[in-house]
């Protein structure tokens, strides 16, 4: 019997014999039983008494013969199934537990034959498989652990960084800002004290030595203005957007004379977040559009709010028009970096951070900022942030 046989194909084989040898002895039974009968029926005198002896002894033979068949078929299957399922699968058994008790590196050997057999290569090859499992995650943990100390140490970088950048911001608005103030002064005193000794180019160098030391004081504090964006620790606060945007007319409210200008808004809702930073937006946003207004009409400003669904959920989309000279769409992205100027500052002053501030602001709060494409007069500037509801 080839040993790779299938344990239970040498079972069927020997069950298959025993059965036909126990058909056969019954048959013959059956003979025997139907012979002694018949004899017996023809006679009861001593030859047939004797026959019918002769036939029940053949009875016996065949059930002790089917007896003996029966209880060596019985043994030699109970041996088979011992030698070729129960013993292998024990062994099997034993090798999954050593295997699943933490030596997960312990191979599985070939057991048995058979199904046995092709079980213990599956169970093997599942091994291998978690193994490899087991590997890939360990290994994915050690990235993330390596990822998470690089995050931190990054994180300790970032904040001395940002130790740095506090210091810097001290000195800029304290050392810097003093010796242009000085500049300005003594220059307008020289002015004023020798004006009379000076030609118009002197008083014209005069002037532009002032000009620009005004101009890098504004430089200075929109650039101390931008950096202390999302780092000034505020409290987060319950905002009307309303109140914010009366404050900024009061203080553009000069302006607004100067320029007969007109500031109009819808109700404007109250979102959560820090005061200060909400109120540069607003200041920005409006202050731009009355500073950027067409030469040919005067400036009409409106504020608009609706609530619309984000990607992280309900939002506030604001909107401030105007109907100044607008912003070409090829600029639409370049007026949001800082420094980034569209006009000369003969024609336009400023220092080209208003719109990059903006654009800060929005996003410390979990907004987006962007120039509308589709408007046709104008500039439409909008932004979002998150509904405090």
């Amino acid at each position: 019997m080839s040993p790779e046989r299938s344990v239970l194909d040498r079972a069927r084989r020997l069950l298959r014999w025993g059965t036909v040898a126990l058909v056969a002895g019954l048959l013959l039974a059956l003979v025997a039983t139907l012979g002694s009968q018949r004899l017996l029926e023809a006679g009861a005198d001593a030859a047939a008494i004797d026959d019918a002896r002769v036939w029940n002894e053949v009875l016996l033979a065949v059930v002790l013969v089917l007896g003996g068949v029966g209880v060596g078929v019985a043994v030699t299957v109970l041996r088979e199934v011992r030698r070729g399922l129960t013993v292998p699968l024990a062994t099997l058994a034993a090798e999954v537990r050593a295997a699943s008790t933490g030596e997960h590196d312990h191979e599985i050997p070939p057991v048995g034959s058979g199904e046995v057999a092709a079980l213990a290569r599956d169970v093997e090859a599942m091994r291998r498989e978690l193994v490899e499992q087991v590997a890939d995650a360990r290994a994915a943990h050690q990235e993330v652990e390596d990822a998470h100390l690089r995050l931190r140490e990054q994180a300790a970088e970032l904040e001395r960084s940002n130790r740095d950048l506090e210091q810097f911001a001290y000195v800029a608005s304290h050392d810097l800002q003093e010796p242009l103030r000085k500049v300005a002064s003594f220059t307008q005193l020289l002015q004023k004290r020798y004006g009379d000794q000076l030609d118009d180019r002197a008083d014209q160098y005069i002037a532009f030595a002032v000009d620009g030391a005004h101009r890098m004081q504004r430089l200075i504090q929109d650039l101390l203005s931008f950096s202390r964006v999302g780092r000034s620790g505020g409290r987060r606060e319950d905002v009307d957007l309303s109140e914010v945007l009366d404050q900024v007319l009061s203080d553009l409210s000069h302006r607004l004379a100067e320029k007969d200008g007109e500031v109009t808004s819808d109700p404007l809702p109250v979102v959560e977040g820090e005061r200060g930073p909400l109120m540069m937006l607003m200041r920005n946003v409006v202050g731009n559009a009355l500073k950027f207004a067409h030469p040919d009409r005067p400036p009409r400003v409106h504020v608009s709010a609706r609530r619309v669904s984000g990607p992280d959920g309900e939002e506030w989309e604001l909107a401030c028009t105007d109907n100044g000279i607008g912003i070409d769409p090829q600029y639409a992205e370049r007026v949001f970096v800082i420094f980034q100027r569209l006009h000369p500052k003969e024609v336009y002053s400023g220092t080209g951070i208003g719109l990059a501030l903006v654009k800060r602001v929005v996003e410390h709060h979990g907004g987006r900022v962007w120039i509308d494409p589709d408007a046709t007069t104008g500039t439409t500037v909008r932004w979002t942030l998150p509904a405090s509801d």
